[in-house]
């Protein structure tokens, strides 16, 4: 049905990605008591996720699956393959399962970094290879595996995520947000 199953401390997550531990209390969850969740919790507890306000997007432009966007959100956002990855990027099994590069939005210098990650991958940056952090600037190439990226950042020098999301606000002057 929908995948999603209670641990003993009442936690509701996603065995598919999770398996059988839960990710909130880290406790075994067995396989015995997994059950599935009526529509009705899983509705509930989407809408009572917090939500992670998108900082930036890469977008692929070269590989297999050219076309596809994965979003960058504040904080670490670790790229593999695998499915408890940040950033999943299936099709290109040039690309580590875990931890091939991380991309990390810091909130408090506004800026977008590329590092390279604990894998034996290389990351490059507009061909250059990637061996320290590395500032992301507006349609940058990011080379993993086989595939090409383009960097979109969202927040940066021009817009920003406040501490409450209702109350975004321009970082200049002229700047319009449209709330609606």
């Amino acid at each position: 049905m929908s995948g999603l199953i209670r641990c003993q401390n009442g936690h509701l997550f996603s065995s598919r990605r999770y398996g059988t531990i839960c990710p909130y209390c880290n406790i075994e969850t067995a396989t015995r008591e997994k059950q599935e969740v009526p529509q009705e919790d899983v509705d509930e507890a989407l809408f009572m996720t917090a939500v992670q306000p998108v900082c930036g997007w890469i977008v692929c432009i070269e590989g297999p699956r050219q076309g596809k966007d994965y979003r960058i959100c504040e904080g670490k956002n670790f790229v593999g393959r695998a499915d408890d990855m940040d950033i999943q990027i299936l099709g290109d099994n040039k690309i580590t399962r875990r931890n091939h590069a991380i991309i990390v939005y810091d909130p408090k210098k506004h800026e977008t970094v590329l590092l390279p990650g604990d894998s034996n991958g290389i990351v490059y940056h507009n061909d250059n290879a990637v061996y320290v952090p590395v500032t992301l600037s507006v349609y940058d190439v990011i080379e993993i595996g086989a595939s090409k990226f383009l960097f979109i950042p969202f927040c940066g020098e021009h817009f920003r995520w406040e501490d409450n999301p209702d109350s975004a606000k321009p970082a200049k002057e002229g700047l319009q947000i449209q709330k609606g």
